[in-house]
This record gives C-alpha cells, structure tokens and sequence, in this order.
C-alpha cells in the first residue's frame, strides 16, 4: 500500500478520486488550494484506491495522508 501525503497545509479544494477507484501512476487524487492557488496532488503508483482520508473543504496539514493505494501488481 502507498499513501498519498500533503506537501503542505492547504485546503482540500477536491477530490478527485473515490475508494475503489482504479487509477494510474499519475492521476490527479485530490486538488488542493493555498494562497488562492490550485495544487493537483498526483498519485506516485497505479492501483486501487483503498482509502480517501480527506473531504472537500477539510484542511490538511504537511505531512497528512490523503489516500491510501494499492499497487497493481508489477508498479513496485
């Protein structure tokens, strides 16, 4: 499994993504805003999404995961 992380504190502006959602190294998960900038979150592998942790207008700080993937097999 690998985590989506915030790079910084931000506001979670939208999600992009659902659980269960197959995606590909890449894809936008979630977009954030800070200072009135749009930042798209990009997942670093291709799998299944097993886990949003973050909700449209949550806020989230450095650090914060938010979502977790599950690698299709052969993107170690």
């Amino acid at each position: 499994m690998t985590s989506v992380i915030a790079e910084m504190a931000a506001n979670v502006w939208r999600v992009l993504v659902s659980q269960g959602q197959a995606i590909s190294a890449g894809d936008t998960v979630v977009i954030l805003e800070s200072m009135k900038m749009e930042i798209p979150v990009q997942s670093p592998v291709g799998g299944t999404v097993r886990v949003v942790a973050v909700g449209e207008g949550s806020v989230v700080q450095e650090g914060d995961v938010i979502a977790v993937v599950e690698e299709t097999s052969g993107d170690a």
